[in-house]
């Protein structure tokens, strides 16, 4: 990284590092979209349904895993901008150590209770065919949720590397791998809700393969090997990364939530079409979080190095470019939401709960974007406090008020005006921290 060309060129460096990041978040989130056809098409819309009902699963495994890489790789990254590689290795051992660990102890505890998880997400609710799918599905799916922890973990480091293209070349090798055993196992042999979960965990394996062979072979500074253990790092990264934690965990729970209010107003069918309307917002969940990796490791750089001012300028760069993308899809989505709705599910109720929310749900995407990339920006600065309360409140403390809130007065229009509501109030509060930031910087 050079410093010099962050200063001439901040929008190119910007788009550098984050393009192949946001490419391959777009091509594991197409993986999921897929999915969604597959089992849309060849189970039904109860498959459907019955994976949105246990994604507080996915987003716990999530959360243990970006506690662990964010908060790490951040330091790492202010390592590297002091000219220290060796700490910079030595964190990045040590980190994915930690992710190794967290992630099995999840899935082993995911394994003892996952009947009372599944009950507790929302499951008892639901009719027995999607208790039933809901279960397969996770159960199978259990190993590759490490792997899926270890993968993106080790993409940020591939990326802190200066390396973003890798990532990108693995992340497109899942997706393929991904695709064609989705064909294989789901259309071809009809092994339903199993095939489709079979078919990402092999997937998946197959792209650990590849950043394993990356850090034995190919990195500069990163390389796998022995380190010595620090209690004083582990508890500095799980504390800077406790925000992305807490974002994570916060969807979680605002997903039971929602799957909770939405089937005692509009039963399956409004899961059902929560959760395609859901993946125009996780693509661009993806492109947020393609960003926020991508700019990441350039602001922690820049703090090791002394040079704040470049890091906000890097961060006022990352949120325009994210406010436009979002408002790209949001225009997108009002033009193609139901169109897109009937490659995933033929149900008349359920098109038309697509139609009647869709535009409203959207008009979360361009606050989301500025909210999540000043949330990136305090976690590289090494801010966790501000980080953490950027996100409980726009995936926790906030959003939890608005979905059992609005839906009292307007029934489903209000769960589809939660998000747009939540990020709307969490952007005032990241534009207040910003700004008293600005001031403790002046005094300093």
């Amino acid at each position: 990284m050079e410093l010099t060309q962050m200063q001439r060129r901040p929008v190119g460096v910007v788009l550098r590092f984050s393009l192949p990041a946001i490419c391959s978040m777009l091509l594991t989130a197409l993986v999921t979209v897929a999915d969604g056809l597959f089992i849309g098409n060849l189970v039904g819309k109860e498959g459907i349904a019955a994976v949105n009902l246990g994604l507080p699963v996915l987003y716990l495994f999530l959360a243990v895993g970006l506690m662990a890489a964010v908060g790490g790789a951040a330091l790492a990254g202010i390592a590297l901008g002091r000219g220290d590689a060796a700490e910079a290795r030595r964190a990045f051992c040590q980190t994915m150590a930690t992710a190794a660990g967290l992630a099995t102890l999840t899935a082993l505890l995911v394994l003892l209770f996952l009947e009372p998880l599944l009950v507790l997400f929302g499951a008892a609710g639901a009719a027995a065919q999607v208790r039933a799918a809901c279960r397969l599905y996770y159960l199978i799916r259990l190993p590759e949720l490490v792997v899926m922890v270890l993968n993106s973990a080790f993409g940020i480091f591939v990326r802190a590397e200066g390396r973003p293209g890798f990532a990108l070349g693995a992340t497109a090798a899942c997706a393929g791998a991904n695709l064609l055993l989705d064909g294989a196992l789901v259309a071809w042999l009809g092994w339903g809700m199993a095939g489709a979960a079979l078919a990402t965990v092999l997937a998946s394996l197959c792209g650990l393969g590849l950043y394993l062979w990356y850090f034995a072979r190919r990195a500069r500074v990163f390389r796998l090997g022995g380190f010595s253990f620090s209690g004083r790092f582990l508890r500095q990264s799980l504390a800077n990364g406790c925000s992305e934690m807490i974002g994570e965990l916060s969807t979680g729970i605002a997903m039971f939530a929602y799957n909770l209010v939405i089937l005692r107003l509009a039963g399956a069918d409004g899961v059902t079409a929560f959760t395609i309307v859901g993946y125009s917002a996780y693509l661009f969940n993806m492109v947020v979080v393609g960003f926020g990796q991508g700019v990441s490791p350039l602001i922690s750089f820049c703090f090791g190095a002394r040079q704040q001012a470049l890091a906000g300028r890097l961060r006022r760069v990352a949120a325009r470019l994210v406010t436009g993308a979002g408002a790209a899809l949001f225009c997108l989505t009002l033009a193609l939401a139901v169109p897109c709705g009937r490659l995933f599910v033929r149900s008349a109720p359920v098109l038309g709960l697509i139609g009647q929310g869709a535009g409203l749900f959207a008009l979360s995407f361009m606050p989301a974007g500025f909210n999540a990339i000043v949330s990136f920006y305090f976690t590289a600065a090494g801010r966790a406090a501000e980080s953490a309360v950027i996100s409980l409140a726009r995936g926790l403390v906030v959003l939890l008020g608005c979905i059992l809130l609005l839906p009292v007065f307007w029934g489903m229009a209000g769960i589809w005006l939660a998000a747009p509501a939540t990020e709307g109030i969490t952007l005032l509060l990241s534009l207040w921290l910003l700004r008293r930031e600005a001031r403790q910087a002046g005094r300093g």
